[in-house]
C-alpha cells in the first residue's frame, strides 16, 4: 500500500478564521502609527484621514471575527493594545505637534492625561466584558476609544474643513476638548452600542443606502461630514443616558414584580 500524502499547511484549517481578524487589527494599528508620521510631516489632512480609516477597520475586525467565528483571546487582547496606539497615543501626538506644543509643558501633560484615560478605560472595558450579557450590553460605560480619538481631533477637523462659522481661539478650545474628552472616555455616562442593534430584514436596504451615502459624502466633504457627525454624536449622548434611565427603570421594577410574586407562592 502507498504511504497516504499529507498536505502541507502553514496554518491549520481551526486557525485559519482567526487570521483574518487579526490582520485587520494589525493593518489598523499600521494607519494609526502612520498618522504620528503624517502629523510630523505637516500633513494634519491625512493624519486626521489615517485615524478615521483606523476607527473603520477597528469596527469591522470585531464584526468579521463574531461573523466568521474566528475570535480569540489573543485578538480581545490584541484589539485593546491597537486602541491605544491608534486612539489615544496617536491623537495625542498629532494634537501636540499641531497646538499643544505651544502650551509648553502643560500641553505636554494634556497629552499624557488623554493616554493613560483611553487606556484605563479599555483596561475597564475589557474586565466588564466579561460579565454575564444583559440589555446593558447596548451600552458603553463612557465613550469608547475610537470615538475619544476623534472627538479630540475635532478642532484640527474644523480648521481643515473650511467652515468658518466662528473665529476660535485653539489654544484654548484644544485643552478643553482634551479634558472633556477624557472625562467622557473614563466616566460611566452610557452611551449606545451599536454592537447589539438588530436590523430587521425589511430595513436592510434603507441600512444599505444609509452607509453608502454616508461614506460617499465622507469621501467628498471628508472634514465637514467628520465636524458634523461629531456634534451629532455629542448630542446623542443625553439621549443615550436618558434611555439608559428609562431602561433601568423599567429593569428594576419588573425585579420587584418578580420577587413580590415569588413571595407570594
Amino acid at each position: 500500500m502507498e504511504p497516504q500524502k499529507k498536505n502541507f499547511k502553514i496554518v491549520t484549517n481551526s486557525k485559519t478564521r482567526v487570521i483574518l481578524p487579526n490582520i485587520l487589527t494589525l493593518v489598523g494599528v499600521c494607519i494609526g502609527l502612520s498618522s504620528i508620521k503624517f502629523s510630523l510631516d505637516g500633513k494634519y489632512d491625512l493624519a486626521v484621514i489615517a485615524i478615521v480609516v483606523a476607527g473603520v477597520l477597528d469596527g469591522l475586525d470585531g464584526r468579521v471575527a463574531r461573523l466568521i467565528k474566528g475570535t480569540s483571546k489573543v485578538g480581545k487582547e490584541l484589539d485593546s493594545l491597537t486602541d491605544v496606539i491608534s486612539f489615544g497615543v496617536a491623537p495625542a501626538f498629532i494634537m501636540y505637534f499641531w497646538s499643544l506644543n505651544s502650551l509648553g509643558k502643560f500641553g505636554w501633560l494634556l497629552c499624557l492625561i488623554y493616554v493613560v484615560c483611553v487606556a484605563l478605560r479599555l483596561a475597564r472595558f475589557n474586565v466588564n466584558s466579561n460579565e454575564e450579557s444583559s440589555w446593558r450590553d447596548n451600552f458603553f460605560e463612557g465613550i469608547p476609544s475610537p470615538a475619544g480619538g476623534i472627538l479630540v481631533l475635532m478642532p484640527l477637523t474644523y480648521s481643515l474643513s473650511d467652515f468658518g462659522f466662528f473665529n476660535v481661539n485653539f489654544n484654548i478650545l484644544v485643552p478643553v476638548f482634551f479634558v472633556v474628552v477624557s472625562f467622557l472616555l473614563i466616566s460611566k455616562i452610557p452611551t449606545y452600542s451599536l454592537k447589539k442593534i438588530v436590523v430587521p430584514r425589511t430595513m436592510t436596504i434603507f441600512l444599505l443606502f444609509t452607509i453608502v451615502l454616508f461614506f460617499g459624502l465622507l469621501l467628498i466633504y471628508t472634514f465637514k461630514v467628520m465636524i458634523i457627525s461629531g456634534i451629532l454624536y455629542l448630542f446623542f449622548i443625553p439621549i443615550s443616558i436618558l434611555h439608559y434611565l428609562r431602561l433601568n427603570k423599567k429593569n428594576i421594577s419588573q425585579n420587584l414584580q418578580q420577587e413580590d410574586h415569588e413571595d407570594i407562592l
